[in-house]
């Protein structure tokens, strides 16, 4: 499928088909920057959060769950507040308290997984513990900037932290960059290349700068250890690129072939970045972090008995669920894979003598957790062309001889497939396509 090439209007703009789908909407009681995500829409989402909890359980991330506000003092301590004061909610004051003691909306979601972390003594044998959360986060976007799903005000991030001994980092740094690259291959998202995002002579950046060459290696050796160039990737190291607290490898897009990011503008570093490449967009990140830790003294007991300072990485796969949303409906021009697309079959019976035949076959579908939907009303040619606009993933008619045979046209608009196919049959190769996120395997027809 073509790439967007205008990115102020691109072919199809997220905005129009969110609208034009009814996948989600604004109001401006509600606020700018505040979407609504509408039944279709949360179909969309909920299969990403379900994608993204299956690749965390997959490489060992366990739950948590964590509150969206905290006190000023612990972005204070976690060198947010300096560094990012002006992207940030106003403080909470909700009495005469102290200014440190304010209630903040977080506008990362570290701090909170550094707590977890700090809520009890951890040994060097039961590391790395691996956090995964998807959770909300905010940001304090003028309304001038408000956009879509592309530049919001509440972020719902797929957001793990890992905290390892050093010795672990590269084995977690090549972990977490192989789960995102199969993240974007499922999704069907393109990668251009892997940054390796560093300090500039003059970084400004926190810690010590032994510690960075360290963490920058081990990342070169994650990179080397995951073979990019069996994925058709290269490495492009880039200076400045790094955030506040480490060096990180970024998934990048360059611009045509993505208009848009899977990770949120980032608090932590840069969003977009030109390299010799050009500029390009990030799908997901590995984040090396020593400063954390050092900030909220995150230590486990080592073999020596003494404490030694734990490692943090951020990592994201998945992304945020709005821009990552947003991505996938211009790549896709609305009409979504089959895991992804709201309506995944529509059932059409030619007319009301077989409709309880229709109707047995929409439930066998729903009874094996499949989205269909029985469309009655209207001429057969308005309904075909209502599923078509409404970009189902799939539509199927059903006739009297259908009915007699135990078959439905199947008319796979997304894979480009017209045949007539048992119904048992279409109900297991839906359901198989569905369970393993891929392109469906559909019987030849006579002309094939």
């Amino acid at each position: 499928m073509n790439s967007p090439v205008n990115e102020a209007h691109p072919p199809h703009d997220h905005r129009d088909l969110g609208r034009d789908l009814d996948l989600f909407a604004g109001d401006p009681l509600v606020g700018s920057g505040l979407p609504l995500w509408l039944p279709a829409g949360s179909v969309i989402r909920d299969e990403l959060e379900r994608l993204a909890r299956d690749i965390a359980r997959a490489d060992g991330c366990v739950g948590v769950h964590t509150p969206v506000l905290g006190k000023r003092a612990l972005f204070e301590k976690s060198g947010h507040w300096a560094k990012f004061a002006t992207d940030m909610f106003p403080p909470m004051a909700l009495g005469d308290e102290a200014p440190g003691d304010q209630l903040v909306l977080r506008p990362a979601n570290c701090p909170h997984h550094a707590m977890v972390y700090a809520a009890r003594q951890h040994s060097y044998r039961e590391l790395p513990l691996r956090f995964n959360e998807l959770a909300p986060m905010f940001r304090a976007e003028r309304s001038g900037v408000v956009s879509g799903l592309t530049r919001v005000r509440q972020i719902n991030l797929d957001d793990t932290h890992v905290f390892c001994r050093p010795d672990q980092v590269a084995d977690e740094a090549e972990r977490a960059l192989r789960s995102a690259l199969h993240a974007q291959r499922v999704l069907g998202m393109p990668v251009d290349y892997v940054r390796l995002s560093l300090p500039d002579a003059d970084p400004g950046q926190l810690g010590d700068p032994a510690r960075w060459a360290e963490a920058a290696e081990a990342l070169r050796q994650a990179c080397a250890a995951v073979d990019l160039a069996s994925y058709g990737l290269e490495v492009v190291e880039a200076p400045g690129e790094a955030a506040f607290y480490g060096p990180k490898l970024d998934l990048q897009v360059i611009d045509g072939n993505a208009r848009l990011a899977g990770s949120p503008r980032s608090i932590g570093g840069a969003e977009r970045g030109r390299t010799s490449r050009g500029v390009g967009e990030t799908i997901a990140t590995v984040q090396l972090d020593f400063v954390q830790p050092q900030r909220f003294d995150l230590v486990y007991d080592g073999p020596d008995g003494s404490e030694h300072q734990v490692v943090m990485i951020h990592r994201g796969t998945v992304g945020s669920m709005e821009r990552v949303t947003a991505a996938l409906l211009e790549r896709y021009a609305g009409r979504m894979p089959l895991w992804l697309n709201p309506i995944q079959l529509r059932v059409l019976p030619v007319s009301e003598t077989v409709d309880d035949v229709a109707r047995g076959f929409v439930d066998a579908l729903v009874a094996r957790g499949l989205r269909a939907e029985l469309d009655a009303s209207g001429s057969l040619g308005a309904r075909i062309r209502a599923s078509r606009a409404r970009r189902d993933y799939a539509f199927a008619v059903l006739g009297e001889s259908e009915a007699v045979d135990g078959s439905v046209q199947v008319n796979d608009v997304f894979a480009g497939y017209r045949g007539s196919v048992q119904r048992g049959a279409v109900v297991d190769i839906l359901t198989d396509a569905y369970a393993a996120r891929c392109a469906l395997s559909w019987p030849p027809t006579p002309a094939e």
